[in-house]
Formats: C-alpha cells, structure tokens, sequence
C-alpha cells in the first residue's frame, strides 16, 4: 500500500522519540521512503545515525545549512513528501504549530507545506489535559491537520492516562488511511458501543457496567483502513473516536431506530451491551420510597437489533459481527447465540468480575465463525480491534 510513497518524518524530543526507529522499520518495510527530520531535543533520545541507517536516507536537522538550502531548500523539503508525519508530536511543537512560528527546521518544514500533515501526540497527562493544549489541538484540527491517538496508559513519567503515543503498527494504518489507500476505503460500516439506560423514572434506569471501549477502539481501527463509519454509541465515559459519524443515543430502542436508519451497509459491528430488557410503562415522575412497600416494575423485551439486522431479506450487510459477553460456557453459549440470531461471526469473551475485562484494558477473545472457534492471546482493546478491521477488510475484499 506504501510503495514508493514518501514519508517526511519530523521526530521531535520526547522519551517516546525511540518509538520512531520501529515506526521507519515498519515504513521501509511496506516500501516507503522515508525522510528524516530530528529536532534539537530529539537528538537526546535518538542518535541521527540511527535514524539514518534504519530509513537509508540522510538525517535533517538545521535549518541554516546553506549548502542544503542551494541543493534543496526548506520549501521544497517541505512539499515533496506524499505526507508530512510528526511523531512524536509534543505539546511545544504543536503549539508552534497552531501559533504559526518558525524557529527551527521542524517548524519551519511545517509552516511551509502545503501537503497533508499527520501528527502522533506524546505528553504527560497533565500536559495533554491542559487548556492551552486543547485550544492548540482544536485549531490544528480546524486547520485541517489529521491525528492518531494519544493512547491512554502508562508512562515514563509514572503516572497513567491519555498522552502516550500510538504504537508504530497504528500511526502506519493511520498513514495509508490519509494516503487514501485502506482496504476499506468506499466501505460503510455500523458500529455500535458501549451499554444502554434503560429509565425506570426520570432519576432511575437500568444498565451495565459496559465502558464502550472495545467498541471504541474498533470504530477507530476501521476509520482508520479507511471505511466510513457510523458509530452508535450508548451512554458511555470512553472518549468519542475520531472520523467517525457519531450518533449518541440513551435507550435499545433509540439504538435499534438508529441502526435501521444508517442502513444500507457493508458490514455491521454490534459490540454494545444492549439491556435485554426495559421497564414497561416507565414513569414519568420519580418512584417515592414508601416504607414497607417495594414497588412493582413489570419488564418487557428490547428490540434485538443483532437478530433484526443478521435477518434481513434486502439490505443486509455482508457482513454482520456479534458480540457474546458470557460468565461461563463461552463457547457453547457464544456458538449458540451465532446460530440463534443468524449472524456471520460471533466475538466471545469471559466478563466474569475476575477476568477484569467488563471495564478494562485487555481483552481475551475467541471468534466464532463457520471455520469454528479461534482464540486469540489476551491483548490490549486497541490490538484487539485492529485485528479484528483487519479480518473484517479480509472479509469485505
């Protein structure tokens, strides 16, 4: 998909500066060319040598070489890549950026291109969280500036929360995604997350400890193979991915009018954790406690949106993929389900409260298709995704 692409790559100072050498290995080896920009500060976390000797091309580093600006100049560095990359992005270089300074080559390269730009933040939380940095990330983003991750964990610093940088693996499908070359480009597809409220009265409601993350992480690896994606999300904490078509909605039966009303599509994704059931007649003021006396709620069934779409007879996509969160029996109960609601892959996970998954970051998933049972190792969500939009652009081809 790379081949003969080329990829200015500006490296500026962070610890997550070494995550660069893998991202060149991983380019060179889809075939892109890779030009090499470290700033002042990166030269402390990587050496120009090694950076040189991993994309085969000489190292950029000060703009006032004047034998450079006679063979080349910073003009036409800066617009003779297919995609300028910054990674990792810091909250210094970005600012620059959004502010339009020029006072090294990195933001120079940046100020005069006119190719598109993709950056891979990378901070401490707190820097991320920032109001100054928010404001910076906003007006690179309405000037057309593209962006993978950050992602949330652990860092050098010791503390955990969104600002690491995205892996190599991600910022490279992030990279054919803006070269327009994902597999699933022209491809819609539906994805649902996170849980359903279900109202008892105004104050009360009925859910799930569904965080919405997994089926986060998986409308943001689609986006980024290039599908157009409608992601239906319950009320979940999960930050919003981004490129998608984001439809927000509280009950199943908002879930269920939305997904009808997104269709047609190529594929649909159900990862919610859609409430089984409602309370009948809801009411409208909230339910007083009286003492002695419990009140009476009659339940009644929620649309079943996998079923309904897996059973379509026009419009249903090619592919439809369920998710069965079990507590015991897994695969029996997973295989069960598939063939019950007619769907064409079932994801099967253990959300017992000792697995952790019900609200974490790892997942461990077995996937229930014609072909049988397939485990997958214990990974992250977002490696979990990826995998799976990889099966799915397989699946679609």
């Amino acid at each position: 998909m790379l081949e003969d692409k080329r990829i200015l790559l500006i490296i500026s100072g962070g610890i997550a500066a070494y995550k660069s050498l893998e991202l060149i290995r991983q380019l060179r080896k889809r075939g892109a060319w890779v030009t090499p920009v470290l700033t002042k500060s990166a030269e402390e976390f990587v050496t120009p040598l090694s950076v040189s000797a991993l994309a085969e091309e000489r190292v950029f580093q000060d703009l006032f070489d004047l034998t450079d600006e006679a063979e080349m100049g910073h003009i036409q560095l800066s617009r003779s890549a297919d995609l300028i990359v910054v990674a990792p992005a810091t909250g210094n270089l970005m600012a620059k950026m959004a502010l339009g300074l020029a006072n090294d080559l990195a933001s120079t390269l940046l100020l005069a291109t006119d190719t598109q730009v993709l950056v891979a933040p990378a901070m401490n939380v707190r820097m991320w969280e920032n109001p100054a940095t928010q404001r910076n990330i906003a007006t690179l983003k309405a000037d057309g500036v593209a962006f993978v991750g950050p992602n949330e964990g652990d860092m050098a610093c010791g503390e955990f929360g969104l600002g690491r940088m995205s892996e190599p693996a991600e910022i490279v499908t992030a990279i054919e995604a803006q070269l327009a070359e994902g597999p699933l480009i022209g491809r819609r597809v539906i994805v649902t997350s996170g849980p359903t409220h279900e109202p008892i009265d105004p104050v009360r409601y009925i859910a799930n400890r569904s965080s919405g993350a997994q089926g986060t992480a998986i409308a943001r690896a689609l986006s980024l193979l290039g599908a157009d994606v409608v992601f239906v999300t319950g009320p979940a904490d999960e930050p919003r991915p981004e490129g998608v078509h984001i439809v927000e909605v509280q009950t199943a039966q908002q879930m269920m009018d939305t997904v009808e009303k997104a269709l047609p599509a190529d594929a649909a994704v159900f990862a919610a954790a859609v409430a089984d059931w409602r309370i009948d007649g809801a009411s409208d003021s909230k339910i007083k406690k009286k003492p002695g006396a419990l009140p009476s709620l009659n339940f009644a069934e929620n649309p079943d949106i996998l079923a309904y779409v897996s059973q379509l007879e026009h419009g249903r996509p090619k592919l439809v993929v369920g998710f069965a969160a079990e507590t015991n029996d897994v695969i029996d109960n997973a295989t069960a389900k598939r063939q019950r609601k007619k769907c064409d892959w079932i994801v099967a996970n253990d959300v017992s409260p000792e697995t952790g998954i019900m609200g974490g970051r790892d997942n461990t998933v077995v996937l229930i298709s014609d072909d049988g049972a397939e485990h997958w190792p214990k990974m992250s969500k977002d490696d979990v995704a990826r995998q799976l939009a990889d099966r799915i652009a397989q699946a679609l081809d």
